[in-house]
């Protein structure tokens, strides 16, 4: 009979009826609840902005023994006030999800089969592509009009570029290469 009192005692109805609460406080948590605590308990936060478009959503990044915990809106933001859309609310699993790729992959013309690089060759890889591409395809005149200009290639910005990123890459890309197309992803 003792040993069913205290198994009864472990319930939290029972609790709440003897010790006449409401059932809003610790009496009506079991203690497997009680001992359950938030994955960002103890873990060090710091304000971002969300990298997927340009309205530029606060996000609180939770962070413990130099490893990503959690991320979640922001509250404090004035732009979504803690809200985040799908892809936002995501930005965790982005980037601990068990596939996400972190090396560089190739795939030569024609090959069935992708190959890791490392950065550098990579970057030489796509150099030396813009270049040759700006070579083959540069117009000096046209019409009789001085245009120096390549048709080429083209440039699609992302959306979490600021306005000084935006304006390197239009010197660089208009004045240095001479592209013509030049957009941002937060435009369209």
């Amino acid at each position: 009979m003792a040993s069913l009192i205290q198994l009864l005692s472990k319930w939290p109805l029972v609790r709440q009826i003897r010790q006449r609460r409401d059932g809003t406080g610790l009496e009506s948590m079991s203690d497997k609840t009680r001992a359950m605590h938030a994955r960002t308990d103890g873990a060090k936060v710091a304000r971002s902005i969300c990298p997927y478009c340009g309205v530029g959503c606060g996000q609180l990044i939770y962070h413990k023994n130099n490893k990503l915990v959690s991320i979640e809106g922001d509250p404090e933001s004035p732009i979504s006030q803690g809200n985040l859309c799908p892809k936002g609310a995501a930005s965790y699993q982005l980037l601990t999800h068990s596939r996400r790729e972190t090396k560089v992959k190739y795939r030569a013309p024609r090959a069935t089969s992708w190959t890791e690089l490392s950065l550098d060759q990579a970057m030489e890889m796509v150099a030396d592509r813009v270049w040759e591409s700006r070579k083959r395809t540069f117009v000096r005149e046209k019409n009789g009009s001085v245009v120096n200009h390549t048709e080429g290639l083209c440039h699609l910005g992302g959306a979490t570029l600021d306005n000084e990123e935006n304006y390197l890459i239009k010197k660089l890309f208009t004045g240095g290469l001479g592209m013509v197309c030049v957009s941002n992803q937060a435009r369209i």
